[in-house]
């Protein structure tokens, strides 16, 4: 009976043993499995590293995206585009800009815009020029001051007072103007080859454009352009004075009548020279550009 026991136990022990030696050897043929982490433990993990990212921007002034912290770029900033100063409202407002009329009234029709190149006029448009200046409704008006300032101080005694007196100055001083424009603006011009208009400085002191508008009546341009001796006015306005013998009163010096009509004449178109020079201005600070 105790070998019978004994046989049992030892029996028993080598199917303990053969169980254990079997199950060591297939798990070490088994290849060893590699621990999945879950998603918990990845979020755990992503929080961790950007705590330390953080933590490094701080210590170093950057950001992670390679910016500073205060939102602009940690790289040095590219030299901005240099744009053109804003122009001023008025760096380019036109000056010495010409009206057709003076006052909506007086033709201004001979000035020329300053810096403002024309073509010549042909013969036609000189005499079209002329026409203008003589006959316009303004010039009607003109005539008859002039020709009352002419009877008041009896430059003619022999036209005598009254409307029959007037009459006669009225003719008389229209038909100077008359000669004069035809002369000083399209027949001497077309002889000459001279450009009859008034061309406007625009810019400079007053004393300095009141003579170069005076000095007009002497220097004009050519058809080409360039400055010469002012024959139209000064021969214009002289052949228009001695035409005017044909027409007056012998007197016993008509010489010097003469002369009074010449220098009538140019003394004129000087003024004229002036107010055209000056006009645009005028308008501009009296009556803001509206005439």
């Amino acid at each position: 009976m105790g070998e019978d026991l004994k046989t049992i136990r030892s029996f028993c022990l080598a199917i303990a043993l053969a169980v254990t030696f079997g199950t060591a050897s297939v798990q070490a043929q088994e290849p060893t499995a590699v621990p999945v982490p879950s998603q918990e433990a990845t979020a755990l993990w992503a929080q961790d590293d950007v705590s330390l990212l953080s933590a490094d921007a701080q210590q170093t002034g950057t950001t992670p995206a390679g910016t500073a912290t205060d939102g602009k770029s940690s790289q040095a900033d590219a030299p901005a585009p240099k744009a053109n100063p804003p122009q001023p409202a008025n760096s380019t407002e036109e000056y010495g800009k010409q009206p057709k009329r003076i006052l909506w009234v007086v033709p201004n029709y001979r000035a020329v815009s300053a810096n403002t190149t024309l073509p010549p006029l042909s013969f036609k448009s000189e005499l079209w020029l002329a026409t203008q200046d003589t006959f316009d409704y303004s010039g009607f008006i003109f005539v008859g001051a002039l020709a009352g300032v002419d009877m008041a101080q009896k430059s003619q005694p022999t036209f005598g007072q009254g409307a029959e007196g007037y009459g006669k100055y009225y003719w008389h001083v229209f038909v100077d103007g008359a000669i004069e424009n035809y002369m000083t603006e399209a027949i001497v011009p077309a002889v000459t080859r001279e450009d009859p208009r008034y061309y406007t400085l625009g810019k400079g002191g007053f004393f300095k454009r009141t003579g170069y508008a005076v000095s007009r009546l002497l220097i004009t341009r050519t058809n080409s352009g360039k400055s010469t001796f002012n024959l139209s006015e000064v021969v214009g306005a002289g052949a228009a004075a001695g035409i005017g013998n044909a027409y007056y009163p012998a007197e016993s010096n008509p010489f010097v009548k003469t002369y009074q009509r010449w220098g009538t004449q140019v003394g004129l178109d000087g003024v004229f020279n002036v107010l055209k020079e000056f006009w645009p201005d005028i308008d501009h600070a009296v009556f803001h550009g509206k005439y």
